[in-house]
């Protein structure tokens, strides 16, 4: 997402229980508004009116014996509106800063005091109001916390909190892989707290060694489970903030496997939670309801797919990451997506399972939920159904009688975002394709009329797709295979020429790279502009990628990361490799993660095509990367270790032929500076010459440090110009 008119990628839903940090509008009750921060005071925007009204000054907001205001990360109101969180200070845990300090004000009386006072700085996460707003709840040091609103008298609900015995929160392949990092919940009436436990005191610590921050070299250990290795198991239990009397779950697992639950909501009462259950395979899920009374469970919804993999609610909903569950009909219905008719579509499924009612009907995807407005009877989602690369927003009756309706305007052909209101009146729309630049405004729904100055349409009447230098294709493989591509051309294009073509890939099931909007065949690495220089710039995306093309092109990968997305991206740049204008000695490839283990495979695997590699943080061998995202996608070692095998880059590093220049970070806690050293070994070994940087503790992103991003620019395109020349011959 961008930064839209009214800035509302920096804030986050406002509804009680959502995570940190922000994401999304703070959309007012009634829908025809939302919340944000403007020059340090808490701000209503009215869009009915376009009017202002500020709730909290800034002034309100200066801690007793400061003279400075605090510094808004975030904010939550109560459910009445009387009482607001500040979320302050913070710091980052793994990738979002999701630790800080919480300061609770009443907004009637002024009173400001800081949340968990007595516990060490920056230590609070995920404070939450009670929804009567009369306790706050928070997680520090492994442990639940609740305390009084007015009062800020505490009480420790768990004491067992460590490291590896996690309350409240998650381990890093959870956070990583599942998007899970809050990890509790309130119930509706107050009365009770709901959390997961994570036991990882068995679970194998990787051993991350820092060279930098000490004249000592110190060992920074990471809970982190390799394929291959179980899953830290999870509890979860419900604690009575009164008594802190904890009853856990019996929610039955595979006690050698385990097995994982990335979903735990209140049933829309306070007698039942309901949790999404997945094995440890994760190709079969259960919606189970648990009595928080006994813990007994049962499973009332239950889906597998032994041919893939079944995907978790924040693929089909960015909105679910922060929580929530779409109940219907007062709980006794819920809103559910699956795959079974090979496209992902959405279902209304009764509380006991018993029936299931199809609500989107037809050959496309459900790519977002955006909006579920039950007093209207719609539901708001995103969809391309003729055009993989481009989005759109759609409506269809909530009782599944009526045909989806598009209500994306027919003259924005492209990429199309939006932040519906929960009442679907209003929706911060966002737009772009190749040729226009990224456009903002605010709609009326479902007339998508926009409120204030047409800004999209007026972007798009300006656009003038004969001056961009990008173009999408399709390439059709020998194997039949057919796939969606961009190309960026060089500047001043002659056909009777021959120039060099750079790959850009990503290739694995986390990440589509061909999407029609602006900016998407820019290359951020390349210091200046690559098309002035000469290159012809190409993406692909294969099969196996997240695209919008149904379960079977999707999940056709299973069991053959390495091999199925490596042989559709070869074949699709030997047909282009055919182009007149394309020359033959000058094909380089580059990603990054995914990406760099793509580049590398093709290097190896390839080497007759590609003539010049650069990967970045890239898996070399399968078996060193976490267990849910590897075995989602490729199955148990136990049962399949030739496939991890098969598709990892080491197994045919003996292979390289061309110029290479492989980096790491060497604090990358995802994937890990141990696959760098375990190539390293294998290129050694066969005696082949390549090009290597270790970037020292950075992460995966490697961002860290002065000077980082600009050395990491100076690097990658040196060594492109250097050994795949720019310019047409």
């Amino acid at each position: 997402m961008r930064k839209l008119l009214f800035a509302f990628i920096c804030v986050a839903f406002v509804a009680a229980g959502n995570a940190q940090p922000p994401s999304g509008v703070r959309w007012n009750k009634a829908g025809d508004g939302y919340y944000d921060t403007e020059d340090g005071s808490i701000v209503l925007y009215q869009l009915n009116n376009m009017g202002k009204k500020v709730l909290v000054e800034k002034s309100a907001l200066v801690p007793a014996g400061k003279t400075e205001a605090l510094r808004i990360r975030n904010f939550f109101f109560s459910a009445d509106g009387g009482k607001v969180l500040i979320y302050t200070n913070t710091q980052k845990v793994w990738r979002y800063d999701t630790r800080g300090d919480y300061w609770v004000l009443d907004i009637a009386n002024k009173q400001l005091r800081q949340v968990g006072a007595g516990l060490p700085a920056s230590s609070l996460m995920f404070a939450k109001f009670s929804p009567d707003g009369q306790k706050i709840a928070y997680v520090s040091a492994y442990n639940v916390y609740v305390e009084d609103a007015a009062t800020g008298k505490s009480r420790q609900l768990t004491v067992d909190g460590t490291r590896t015995n996690i309350n409240g929160t998650f381990d890093w392949a959870y956070e990583e892989e599942f998007d899970c990092r809050d990890g509790f919940r309130w119930s509706p009436d107050s009365k009770k707290i709901a959390f997961w436990n994570i036991d990882a005191h068995a679970t194998k610590q990787y051993l991350m060694i820092n060279n930098t921050d000490s004249i000592y070299p110190f060992v920074n250990p990471v809970e982190y489970p390799v394929a291959g290795e179980p899953p830290s198991p999870f509890k979860i239990g419900v604690v009575d903030i009164e008594g802190t009397k904890t009853t856990w779950m019996n929610i039955p697992t595979d006690p050698v496997l385990q097995s994982y639950v990335p979903r735990m909501e209140w049933a829309g009462n306070n007698e039942e939670l309901v949790v999404q259950h997945l094995n440890r395979k994760q190709t079969e899920s259960d919606v189970v309801l648990c009595n928080v009374g006994t813990g007994e469970s049962k499973t009332v919804f239950h889906e597998t797919d032994p041919g893939g993999w079944i995907d978790i609610a924040s693929a089909w909903s960015r909105n679910y990451r922060y929580g929530g569950w779409d109940w219907l009909a007062k709980g006794k219905e819920f809103v559910w997506a699956t795959e079974k008719d090979g496209w992902r579509h959405l279902y209304r499924i009764s509380r006991d399972g018993k029936n299931v009612k199809l609500i989107t009907t037809g050959n496309y995807d459900v790519m977002n939920i955006n909006a579920l407005d039950e007093q209207s009877g719609y539901v708001y989602f995103s969809a391309s159904p003729d055009n993989a690369t481009q989005q759109y927003l759609y409506r269809t009756k909530l009782d599944g009688s009526a045909s989806p309706e598009r209500l994306s305007p027919p003259n924005q052909n492209g990429t199309h975002d939006y932040e519906v209101s929960p009442t679907g009146k209003f929706a911060f729309h966002s737009f772009s394709n190749y040729y226009t630049p990224n456009a903002d405004e605010v709609v009326s729904l479902p007339a998508h009329k926009s409120i204030d100055g047409d800004n999209i349409n007026k972007k798009v009447a300006a656009a003038d797709k004969s001056k961009s230098n990008v173009s999408f294709f399709t390439i059709k493989t020998t194997d039949g295979v057919e796939m969606d591509a961009w190309m960026a051309k060089p500047a001043n294009f002659d056909s009777t020429k021959k120039y060099p073509v750079v790959f850009y890939v990503y290739t694995e099931p986390a990440g589509q790279n061909v999407k029609d909007e602006y900016g998407v065949a820019e290359n951020r690495l390349y210091s200046g502009s690559m098309a002035n220089d000469g290159y012809i710039y190409i993406s692909i995306d294969n099969r196996g990628t997240p695209c919008p093309k149904g379960h079977d092109w999707r999940k056709s990968i299973s069991h053959k990361i390495g091999l199925l997305n490596i042989n559709d991206q070869a074949k699709a740049a030997a047909e282009i490799l055919k182009w007149p204008y394309v020359d033959t000695s000058r094909v380089a490839v580059w990603g990054w993660s995914g990406g760099g283990s793509a580049t590398l495979n093709l290097m190896f695997q390839h080497p007759e095509i590609y003539k010049t590699g650069i990967a970045i943080a890239a898996v070399g061998y399968q078996l060193t990367y976490d267990n849910i995202y590897q075995e989602r996608y490729m199955g148990l070692p136990q049962e399949s270790k030739a496939d991890f095998i098969k598709g990892s880059p080491i197994t045919y590093a003996k292979n390289l032929q061309g110029h290479l220049l492989y980096i790491h970070g060497t604090g990358d806690d995802n994937v890990h500076y141990e696959n760098a050293e375990l190539l390293l070994n294998e290129l050694i070994k066969d005696n082949k010459v390549f090009q290597f940087m270790a970037y020292p503790n950075r992460t995966h992103s490697i961002s860290e440090g002065q000077g980082t991003r600009r050395h990491l620019s100076s690097l990658y395109t040196d060594y492109l110009r250097q050994y795949c020349p720019p310019g047409g011959r």
